[in-house]
């Protein structure tokens, strides 16, 4: 649903900007005020006021870094104060969050006759169901619900597309089934499954689902004189506007009040050069079976959660936006570090102790756009600041495939002779069969690739434009950058290596 402006998403980015404004303005949060500001906004596309208005109350509050509600009241003025205002900078977990109050409660695993369906005399759908489900009724297919083991049989036999199987929208995009339902009806989110990739919050077409949002903490820490400075994701080319080149984009940045804009794509570098290393020195001497690699959260918790026995062989090398982070520390140890990108996995890698101390806050693509909305900010309209020149390698990192063509780009610098087999996929679901032909020793000696989005991180949920158009953008800069190959990075000379080294992902 990229790039189609529906109402959801208007309101999405409404409560960003309107929470950002909070921030610029030093306003006191009156959330039920603002929230029939939206409404009221939305009228003319809103059927229900009373569970819209429920709805947006929560988003904010999302939006604020705060929890659902969980009574009546959308505000404690003395305990939300505290934790949007407090110093610990935390975001409290669960990340991802379902509005209960606002689910429209829909069937799971469905299978469904519609008005398209014509009696016809072959009654092909109760001639292949297997259970005898299918019947018919003032000459219409009807499906016996408590028979029906939804195996899409009959989806298949009928000449007019009459039935369809469905499954509530947010279920069906998760790749890893945390999707439920609690005792009334409502979605509900197993955490011990989630991976937080984000996928759910742009399927449901009702804003049921948000994750947490860091913009108020962020603007603080800029107004406090901070200094802030932001790296920002591989995927971020093209995602501010057709004419918003990646110098434009920086110069908006620092326009918001961030001292500086580092690309991540160095980090990017970082990486791959660590994981090629790894892979001549582990997977070719047979000391390791595989090398999968390491710079998507979700797809790296999946791997070590769902699949212990491979755990091991998942890259050690720490991901781009911690690598990153470390480098700007080691130059500006004081300053806080605003990671930009697509997805809210990456709020909860920089939720782990291990990281929080290199990443303060983050910010989806969307949540920024918001704040540049709220100072009134066109990105297209600035000249544009040069960035540090990243390697094409880095840079590739923000679409499927750039990984393996960024850490085998180094293996052949490294070692000439040796021939790199890989395997990659996109979206949870995919990452699940590489795994899992791993786990079976069908990949031995292969480096594998995992993006936890479709398309990569170009089909993050935090993204602005369409997975298509977002890797073609990466791609033509990429063709910009002046040294091609990971290993030509001058960051790669200057940092000791240890210092990539994770080992605790």
């Amino acid at each position: 649903m990229k790039e189609i402006f529906t109402p959801i998403v208007d309101i999405r980015r409404k409560v960003f900007k309107e929470v950002a404004l909070l921030a610029y303005e030093n306003k006191e949060p009156e959330l039920e005020k603002l929230a029939a500001e939206i409404v009221e906004e939305q009228d003319n596309k809103i059927t229900n006021k009373k569970r819209e208005k429920a709805l947006i109350l929560e988003r904010i509050r999302l939006a604020l870094g705060l929890d659902v509600s969980s009574n009546e009241t959308p505000f404690d003025e003395d305990k939300d104060k505290e934790n949007i205002l407090g110093e610990k900078n935390v975001l409290n977990l669960p990340l991802v969050n379902v509005v209960s109050k606002a689910c429209m409660q829909c069937e799971e695993n469905t299978v469904f006759v519609t008005n398209n369906c014509r009696g016809c005399y072959a009654h092909p759908c109760s001639e292949v169901c297997p259970v005898d489900a299918v019947y018919f009724e003032n000459g219409k297919s009807v499906i016996n619900k408590d028979k029906c083991v939804r195996c899409g049989r009959c989806v298949e036999a009928c000449p007019y597309n009459a039935i369809v199987k469905f499954d509530r929208p947010c279920k069906a995009s998760c790749g890893v089934n945390a999707y439920t339902e609690d005792e009334e009806g409502n979605a509900k989110i197993d955490y011990e499954k989630c991976v937080s990739c984000g996928q759910c919050i742009v399927a449901c077409p009702f804003g049921v689902v948000s994750d947490k949002s860091e913009i108020y903490q962020t603007i603080k820490a800029i107004q406090n004189n901070n200094e802030v400075i932001a790296e920002i994701a591989p995927a971020f080319v093209g995602q501010f506007g057709k004419g918003a080149s990646p110098e434009k984009i920086k110069e908006a940045l620092l326009k918001l009040g961030f001292s500086d804009v580092i690309e991540v794509a160095l980090g990017a570098d970082m990486g791959a050069v660590f994981e090629a290393k790894h892979f001549i020195e582990k997977v070719k001497t047979g000391e390791e079976p595989f090398l999968a690699t390491s710079c998507c959260p979700s797809w790296a918790v999946m791997a070590k959660r769902d699949y212990p026995d491979i755990a091991p062989y998942v890259s050690p090398a720490l991901t781009p936006m911690v690598a990153t982070a470390r480098v700007i520390k080691e130059n500006h140890p004081n300053a806080k570090i605003v990671f930009i990108g697509p997805c809210s996995a990456k709020k909860l890698e920089a939720n782990r102790r291990s990281v929080k101390s290199d990443v303060d806050y983050v910010l989806t693509f969307e949540e920024v756009a918001g704040m540049f909305e709220a100072k009134g900010i066109d990105v297209d309209s600035f000249e544009g600041e040069k960035l540090d020149d990243a390697t094409a390698a880095g840079r590739g990192y923000g679409y499927s495939g750039g990984v393996t063509k960024a850490i085998v780009g180094a293996i052949n610098k490294l070692d000439p002779e040796l021939e790199v087999m890989t395997d990659r996929a996109d979206g949870l679901k995919g990452c699940k069969k590489i795994l899992t032909l791993a786990k079976s020793g069908k990949r031995n000696g292969y480096l594998l690739e995992g993006m936890g989005c479709p398309g990569g991180c170009v089909g993050g949920m935090g993204t602005l434009i369409s997975q298509a158009k977002g890797e073609k953008e990466i791609k033509g800069f990429e063709n910009k950058a002046e040294n091609k190959e990971a290993y030509e990075n001058k960051y790669i000379k200057e940092i000791d290596e240890a210092g990539i080294d994770d080992g605790k992902m």
